[in-house]
């Protein structure tokens, strides 16, 4: 039987396991990036391990989610990550460069190639046909000392797409349109891999914002075929030498088929507060827009911007509405000034933004209260905008132009005016000055550390006999942003354990931190799809950090359940879900004999001691997460390991 991309991929990088479905699998890594927000834990975690230098073909630290200073924390890390990145043998990505998705997939995404990154979105390189994965930091510090990635081999589901999209209708409404279909629980345990005869439509930044949006699904990653408009990109950007064909075989093998006729679709868009709750434009047309954000990792390319500068050229935008534009990296942003695009943004009444994350994760332009904002990023969760009462909006650059010009949501199929094609350039504009290569002479480097910078906080092995009371018990879809929150008055303390702690949960109990340290930890207890979204092992470090033994839930969110591992969490689901509405906050709970316990398929006996009565739980750990829990982290079994 024939093989499909992400078989033939695996099975080149494959270090242990067989590729069977649900299968425990190791694979080699050949790239690793971090951006700021977790690079600098993951580089800490990676200087414990005594290695001299990474051993990745390439590493690429990358710094656009903290770019916004208003204190010294940001600029300290930076310099941090730069002198760490010259010590160590990788690439650095200087603020203003662009953001991380974007710049990896102009200067470095390689197919057949595999990448880890401390960043959920990672799975943007996937359009480059690799297998791209987010992960936690200190994954990804394992994978630069040379490591394996160990993961349970996902299902490969096969979206065959035919047809051609209409005008007005953009890639990602294709995207959208599946996140309709599955929700964003629908890809937990999956891959999804694209082919069929209107794949040769797409080009390599359209294939990017599906592959970057395959996230929100759940997805472990999305990857698509090398083909020519693989090499249409490569050769744009100077690295046709980095080119292979990779495609399936005429008889591979999915586990699942989903068929799209891009020719059905029309315009959507994602309601508030969650990127499944997706509907067509036209259903929820004539709402009243303050706020459009246009760019972030997703839908900020070239061809993105020169199709929106073309919509709004000799017009003015709405004059209730304020539009923002973020270039998703410096070659875009030269390119479209170069082009004079630029300009008539400006003239339309666009507010320019750098090259960086910036309203994505709440680093400024938080919309009005209780207003509508039209973004074509990939997360619209609540309040992650900034705003508590945000109704954030997720479009495609088409929709959020006609909603700029109209001040109401709009089908852009409604503009009395030409769809604007944008071509592929035959040549991009070339400039990695701001990527810094590592130093030549890393014994005289000295590592800059800012005093915002604390030690790794540790623990020692897992306790045999767990007890405390439920400090929090909250419902479904908790998102790391409920956990531990991004924007500009959080994310400037990522390297700072024990003041980041402070804002745990706070969005859901302000006094979350207090009564932790108060009562020496406990347990959470939560619903479905516990964790999804970012990639940011905060979410499970300061947990950690304040006394959190356990967690009890419904499902979990795959980075999320591994983080929690990695730190020596228990990550627990409900053997009987009814027993989750029978568990009171505040009630107190005991594990006995948990060591002798862990084993694999096996439970875990839980009392309630408040209630007087007993329930179980299962793990779902393999004997390798087993080990890492009793040894109270990935950090002290790798270091038992060596």
């Amino acid at each position: 039987m024939g093989k499909n991309v992400v078989q033939k991929i695996f099975e080149s990088h494959l270090v242990s396991g067989t590729l069977e479905a649900n299968g425990d699998i190791a694979i080699s890594i050949d790239q690793t990036l971090t951006q700021d927000a977790t690079g600098t834990m993951a580089y800490l975690q990676f200087e414990t391990l005594g290695i001299p230098r990474v051993r990745t073909i390439l590493s690429v630290s990358y710094v656009d989610h903290n770019t916004l200073q208003t204190g010294f924390e940001n600029a300290d890390d930076h310099q941090f990550l730069q002198t760490f990145a010259a010590k160590y043998g990788i690439f650095f990505s200087k603020p203003g460069n662009g953001i991380c998705h974007q710049v990896h997939l102009e200067r470095f995404a390689k197919p057949g190639a595999t990448l880890l990154g401390s960043d959920s979105h990672t799975p943007n390189a996937g359009a480059m046909g690799m297998i791209a994965i987010g992960a936690g930091g200190l994954d990804v510090a394992i994978a630069m000392a040379g490591g394996p990635y160990y993961l349970k081999m996902p299902e490969v589901v096969l979206i065959r797409l035919k047809g051609r999209l209409r005008p007005w209708v953009a890639s990602k409404d294709i995207i959208l349109e599946i996140l309709r279909r599955l929700t964003v629980k629908g890809g937990v345990g999956k891959i999804f891999e694209f082919g069929g005869p209107g794949l040769k439509t797409l080009s390599i930044p359209e294939r990017a914002t599906i592959a970057n949006l395959g996230a929100e699904l759940g997805a472990t990653t999305t990857v698509f075929p090398s083909d020519e408009r693989t090499l249409e990109f490569l050769k744009a950007q100077g690295r046709e030498k980095d080119w292979i064909p990779l495609e399936p075989d005429p008889d591979a093998n999915y586990q699942q088929v989903i068929d799209i006729d891009l020719r059905k679709l029309e315009p959507l868009i994602a309601q508030p507060s969650s990127p499944d709750r997706v509907v067509p434009v036209r259903e929820v047309a004539g709402s009243e827009v303050k706020q459009i954000c246009i760019g972030s990792c997703n839908n900020s390319s070239y061809m993105d911007l020169m199709s929106v500068a073309k919509i709004l050229k000799g017009k003015k935008i709405h004059p209730n509405v304020n539009l923002t534009i973020t270039p998703g990296s410096k070659q875009v942003f030269e390119m479209i000034a170069r082009s004079g695009a630029l300009a008539d943004l400006i003239s339309a009444g666009a507010r320019i933004l750098e090259s960086a994350c910036g309203p994505c994760i709440g680093m400024g332009q938080a919309p009005p209260s209780d207003a509508v904002s039209i973004r074509t990023m990939n997360r619209n969760f609540s309040g992650r905008s900034g705003t508590p009462d945000d109704q954030v909006y997720l479009a495609s650059p088409y929709v959020a132009s006609a909603c700029a010009l109209r001040g109401i949501i709009t089908d852009p199929r409604k503009l009395r005016q030409e769809f604007p094609r944008i071509p592929m350039p035959k040549k991009f504009f070339i400039d990695d000055s701001m990527i810094l290569a590592p130093s030549k002479n890393p014994k005289g480097v000295v590592i800059e550390r800012g005093p915002n910078i604390k030690p790794l906080p540790t623990r020692g092995p897992l306790e045999d006999v767990m007890e405390g009371s439920v400090l929090l018990k909250v419902g479904d879809d908790i998102t790391t942003d409920h956990i531990l929150p991004a924007g500009a008055r959080v994310l400037p303390l990522r390297s700072n354990i024990p003041a980041i702690s402070k804002h745990l949960f706070e969005r859901l109990d302000h006094d979350f931190f207090k009564k932790a340290i108060e009562r020496e930890g406990g347990f959470i207890i939560g619903g479905e799809n516990y964790g999804q979204g970012s990639s940011r092992e905060h979410a499970a470090i300061a947990p950690m950090f304040v006394g959190i033994r356990a967690i009890m839930v419904k499902s979990y969110a795959r980075i999320h359940r591994s983080n929690l591992i990695n730190f020596g969490i228990l990550p627990l689901t409900f053997k009987d879900e009814k027993d989750y509405e029978r568990i009171g906050q505040g009630d107190q709970l005991r594990i006995e004999g948990i060591r002798d316990c862990l084993r694999v398929n096996g439970y875990l006996s839980i009392r309630n001691v408040t209630q007087g009565w007993v329930f179980e739980v299962q793990h779902g750990l393999n004997q390798r997460e087993i080990d890492i829990l009793l040894a109270g982290g990935l950090l002290n079994y790798t270091r038992r390991s060596a």
